[in-house]
């Protein structure tokens, strides 16, 4: 079942609703007219595809692990959003992304960076996780790792879309790397997706997918690929995933400074978001996050205008929003 908003969350609540997965596909300050603000609709319904995908995971007492993977596998083959398919191209116009996955267990993490022929990069951050000695490949390594372990392999062309090469040559090649959307309305930035989950048996597991900035420098890696930086999960404290201005998460390590707020600390969730947003805001960061405890707690907060989001609870009932006045604003737990 899902649907409408069904949670206003603009105050701080007490309650624990049993919230099973949150996604988020990037943070950024735009106005409703604008280009992007008017595929509202479009980008609401890939979330909630996404969350059903997760949701029908866990229903069955699957992993949640395996519900982040398959959400945000969901989201890399849609074009809407930054990560896989849609992402945007660097200054040679090529596209580069990233991905992370972090299972809670452990924790254990995979990534991958910079790679442009693997359709689905969490896949391959999965593969590097779980078949490698290592935490994070790059490049043409990464892509030839993906392919000995199954992962699909597909022509570069597949991930430029029409829309994003448009915009692309319509930049000077002198323009610095862009990261938000303005909010004159350009349709620029498709956010950076990722989704946290907590299963049945109590393990929070999160991945983070994107395609970078809109003319980064061929070989810059953000946020979302650092284990501790835009991805984290520990089922001592929480999962975590960020979108937003990379340099500054990656100079925080804000993944592991949310958890250690936590851990190391004794804050509640809500207590250490609004810490670490308050540093991140103060530093000049634009940045959105969610973000689950293995206790049921979950937060989604953001510093933006507007930040594409969606929650599934236990039943099933979906809400999701992108704007600022929209639900599913701030925290419970």
């Amino acid at each position: 079942m899902d649907g409408g908003p069904r949670w206003d969350l603009r105050s701080v609540s007490t309650e624990v609703i049993h919230v099973r997965m949150l996604i988020h596909a990037g943070a950024g300050n735009l106005s409703r007219d604008s280009d992007l603000g008017r595929l509202e609709p479009q980008m609401l319904e890939g979330l909630r595809h996404a969350l059903r995908t997760g949701h029908d995971i866990l229903r069955v007492g699957g992993s949640s692990l395996d519900a982040v993977t398959e959400a945000v596998a969901c989201l890399e083959d849609n074009p809407l959003y930054n990560a896989g398919r849609g992402s945007v191209l660097t200054r040679e116009g090529r596209v580069e992304m990233d991905a992370a996955i972090m299972d809670g267990r452990g924790p254990r993490a995979g990534a991958v960076a910079c790679v442009g022929t693997i359709r689905n990069p969490v896949r391959a951050a999965r593969s590097v996780m779980e078949h490698s000695p290592h935490v994070l490949l790059v490049g043409t390594g990464a892509e030839a790792f993906a392919r000995d372990h199954g992962c699909t392999l597909v022509s570069p062309h597949h991930f430029v879309t029409p829309e994003m090469y448009a915009y692309w040559s319509s930049l000077a090649p002198s323009e610095d790397p862009r990261l938000e959307v303005s909010a004159g309305g350009t349709a620029s930035k498709r956010g950076t997706v990722g989704a946290v989950a907590l299963d049945q048996q109590g393990n929070v597991a999160v991945a983070t997918s994107t395609g970078g900035l809109t003319r980064k420098m061929p070989g810059r890696v953000g946020d979302s690929p650092i284990p501790g930086a835009g991805t984290y999960a520990c089922n001592r404290s929480v999962a975590v995933s960020f979108t937003g201005s990379g340099e500054h998460l990656m100079r925080s390590v804000a993944g592991h400074r949310l958890a250690a707020l936590v851990e190391q600390r004794g804050l509640s969730l809500a207590e250490a978001v609004t810490v670490l947003l308050g540093e991140l805001t103060a530093a000049g960061a634009d940045v959105g996050l969610i973000a689950l405890s293995p206790q049921g707690g979950w937060c989604i907060d953001f510093n933006t205008t507007a930040m594409l989001r969606g929650v599934v609870d236990a039943a099933g009932t979906i809400t999701s929003a992108m704007f600022i006045d929209g639900p599913v604003r701030r925290q419970a737990g």
